[in-house]
């Protein structure tokens, strides 16, 4: 968490005031968060102008044209917001980790209360390689239902685990991987090669929409995801199984489950996803 809607929330939030603006300044604050040393990534941004604000898998790209582009991940807690000009000391974010400075006089804040986000500036040809690593877009026409099928049967791990892995697909987080198995029937410990054709065609749909369900609703608040305006996602309102271990399942009336595998909590219907 943040997961692909809330990372396209983010880039749509930032877009309109940060393009054509240049950057005057970086303030590192936490230099962890820096996945490159702090002179290299003020060589690279510092007179840069910005010419777009896009998106791949949980990472925000600001465009710098030539220069290449800012990347950053959000990890876990991590925003970027943006002020017209830099605000006053009782207004600032309180989890400043990298402040950019515009010419303008606005500023662009990376905060991150736990700081397991990262920031760089990578070269086309640096974020090309980085960006091939990983999966396919799972709203884009080249994640077909077909595709889905074809690679879970080369696996062995649980279905929740390969859909988390950003190598198998980009943007998937806990909180929408949930959603999808739950509507398409699917346990999340059921080993991905064992889910059959008419299930995979299910999942696909339903991962599609529950993301762009909620990149409709600006994402999901748990605890501290927080949009490019400081407010909160509302698509929480919506979830039906994660963090609702305990409660009724809103289909059958079973009771939500949690169990905890590969380090992570899994929640599901234990009538409606049978293993």
């Amino acid at each position: 968490m943040p997961e692909l809607p809330e990372a396209e929330t983010i880039v749509r939030g930032i877009r309109t005031p940060v393009v054509g603006r240049t950057i005057q300044r970086v303030r590192v604050i936490h230099s962890d968060v820096l996945r490159q040393p702090t002179r290299l990534v003020r060589s690279r941004a510092i007179g840069a102008t910005i010419s777009g604000v896009g998106r791949r898998g949980k990472n925000v790209l600001i465009e710098v044209g030539e220069r290449g582009l800012i990347a950053v991940n959000l990890g876990m807690t991590g925003g970027l917001l943006p002020f017209p000009s830099p605000p006053k000391r009782n207004a600032r974010p309180s989890h400043q980790a990298v402040v950019f400075t515009f010419e303008s006089g606005g500023i662009l804040v990376f905060n991150d209360t736990r700081r397991f986000g990262t920031v760089e500036v990578l070269t086309t040809d640096e974020w090309a390689e980085r960006s091939g690593r990983m999966g396919p877009e799972p709203l884009s026409a080249d994640f077909t239902p077909e595709h889905l099928f074809e690679r879970t049967q080369r696996s062995r791990a649980p279905m929740r685990s390969w859909l988390l892995d950003q190598k198998k697909i980009a943007g998937v987080g806990n909180i929408y991987a949930a959603e999808a198995l739950f509507l398409s029937g699917v346990h999340p410990q059921e080993p991905a090669r064992n889910v059959p054709p008419e299930r995979a065609g299910a999942l696909h749909g339903h991962l599609r929409d529950v993301l762009n369900a909620a990149i409709d609703a600006g994402g999901t608040t748990i605890k501290d995801y927080r949009n490019a305006e400081g407010g909160s996602g509302e698509y929480a309102r919506k979830l039906w199984v994660y963090g609702r271990d305990g409660e009724p399942c809103l289909t059958c009336g079973e009771t939500i489950v949690r169990v905890v595998f590969s380090n992570r909590s899994a929640f599901f219907c234990p009538r409606c996803q049978p293993q």
